[in-house]
């Protein structure tokens, strides 16, 4: 990671989608501060102003700057990071798009 560059993830153990951004972090080699939420109990203020419409984790803060929603968080994850690690999309166009088609269809019906 460049100097400087701080990564906190908003999350919980169990959200499948706050382990999929765990996962992305991992493959990139970025390291980065975890914050547990209560999801039930007393969501943080922390999580209610960087993800205030949905109000859910994952929560990606860069630098200060929240990114929301973990297809979002990954895709921002590639760009952001594009040096550090390999690339979470294969480079070829139509791999890359059947690779967003089995995400989608995995957070739409699992």
């Amino acid at each position: 990671m460049a100097g400087g560059d701080e990564l906190k993830l908003l999350g919980s153990w169990l959200s499948p989608f706050a382990t999929r951004v765990k996962l992305a972090l991992a493959l990139k080699g970025l390291s980065y501060t975890e914050v547990e939420e209560d999801l039930f109990c007393s969501k943080s203020e922390l999580l209610l102003r960087s993800n205030p419409v949905h109000k859910k984790v994952p929560v990606l803060i860069h630098n200060g700057a929240a990114v929301c929603e973990s297809v979002i968080i990954m895709q921002y994850i590639d760009e952001a990071f594009a040096g550090a690690g390999p690339s979470l999309l294969p480079s070829d166009p139509h791999e890359r798009a059947v690779a967003r088609f089995w995400a989608s269809y995995i957070d739409d019906k699992v």
